[in-house]
């Protein structure tokens, strides 16, 4: 924030202020597609227990995992990328590993939130860009 500006005073501001200074959306997006992998993996039709994979292991693991790297990419931005592209991997391969990726739907969110997550910019500062421009404009002036 610059000098200038004046600090958020209700909760809802200082949350949404928080929450764009992180990749936010795609992090909660994550978090939705592993909560509903996991709760695809976890079928009881009765007497029937419904779980592919390895022994039902890969329907606990990877949501859990992609609900981990939904909240580490909000809580950490720093390290998004990692976070983004494992989520984005983990995402896929619960089509073969997860109940077809929790009947697809689970997939595509964790896939659309790891792709928001990998494409966050971050905050835009105030006059970089005018400032970036005139230095350009020096610089082929000399």
């Amino acid at each position: 924030m610059s000098a200038h500006a004046v600090a958020p005073t209700s909760p809802w501001a200082r949350f949404r202020t928080w929450a764009r200074a992180r990749p936010f959306v795609g992090g909660l997006l994550v978090v939705l597609g592993g909560i509903e992998l996991f709760c695809s993996g976890q079928l009881d039709l009765g007497n029937i227990r419904i779980q592919f994979g390895v022994e039902g292991l890969q329907a606990t693991v990877i949501p859990l995992a992609l609900v981990v790297l939904g909240i580490l990419a909000v809580c950490s931005p720093a390290q998004r990328l990692f976070y983004g592209i494992v989520a984005l991997a983990l995402a896929v391969y619960s089509l073969i590993g997860v109940n077809l990726g929790g009947f697809v739907l689970g997939m595509l969110l964790s896939t659309v939130g790891g792709v928001l997550v990998v494409a966050w910019m971050g905050p835009r500062s105030t006059g970089t860009a005018e400032t970036d421009r005139d230095r350009d404009r020096e610089e082929e002036t000399e």
